[in-house]
């Protein structure tokens, strides 16, 4: 399908396919695969490690409705003639889209600026947001990976999970004193873990998740 970029917000995104396929071959030099993603039940592709960084991070919001990759392929005009540029991923929310283009930032020349302020017009024209991703704070990466190991529906027939959200309740609390104040501290250690990725505990995601680590009642951090 083609159409003009005023039309675009009326194309049913849900039917869009990704612009490129997602293949693997002996001495390619990025890193495509498949990201399962809780928020959407299903896997999604990406092309590099740095965008599945980014579904991971996505995953983490809990506001993600959809989440689509290289939704289309953007064609414009500048001085120097006809350009194209495929974002990598259209992420769909409850009252509003995201348009999401990942490069690392020592990788990002002028031609990309151009291509980037090209999707950026694109985007507010039909009334989305645009957010080029390239790095990440200190540590954010690492607490994503390790809180998303817990991430699937856990049983809690100890009830340790009401535990733990009552303990903080009462005060902020380090992680390995929280655990220590549970009935079972081995255990409850992964449930903790469960319940900072849901968001119903939380943690400052600047810094290492260790025993050190502060945890918040949600809203407070």
């Amino acid at each position: 399908m083609i159409c003009p970029v005023q039309e675009l917000a009326g194309v049913p995104a849900i039917a869009s396919v990704p612009v490129r396929g997602f293949t693997w071959r002996a001495g390619q030099r990025h890193r495509p695969g498949l990201q399962y993603l809780l928020a959407t039940d299903r896997m999604h592709g990406f092309e590099s490690l740095a965008e599945r960084n980014l579904l991971i991070a996505l995953d983490f919001t809990g506001d993600v409705m959809e989440v689509l990759s290289q939704p289309f392929k953007l064609r414009f005009t500048t001085a120097d003639g006809s350009e194209n540029h495929t974002p990598d991923f259209l992420v769909l929310l409850p009252d509003t889209a995201v348009l999401i283009d990942v490069r690392p930032r020592h990788l990002i020349k002028d031609k990309d600026l151009v291509k980037f302020a090209a999707t950026e017009w694109a985007a507010g024209a039909v009334g989305w947001r645009y957010l080029v991703v390239s790095g990440w704070r200190r540590q954010v990466l690492t607490g994503l990976d390790a809180l998303s190991a817990r991430r699937r529906p856990m049983s809690d027939l100890l009830g340790l999970q009401g535990e733990l959200l009552e303990l903080v309740r009462e005060r902020p609390r380090q992680f390995g004193e929280l655990m220590e104040a549970t009935s079972m501290p081995a255990v409850a250690r992964t449930h903790a873990v469960h319940l900072i990725w849901h968001r119903r505990l939380a943690m400052d995601l600047t810094q290492p998740l260790d025993d050190a680590t502060w945890i918040y009642p949600v809203g407070t951090a």
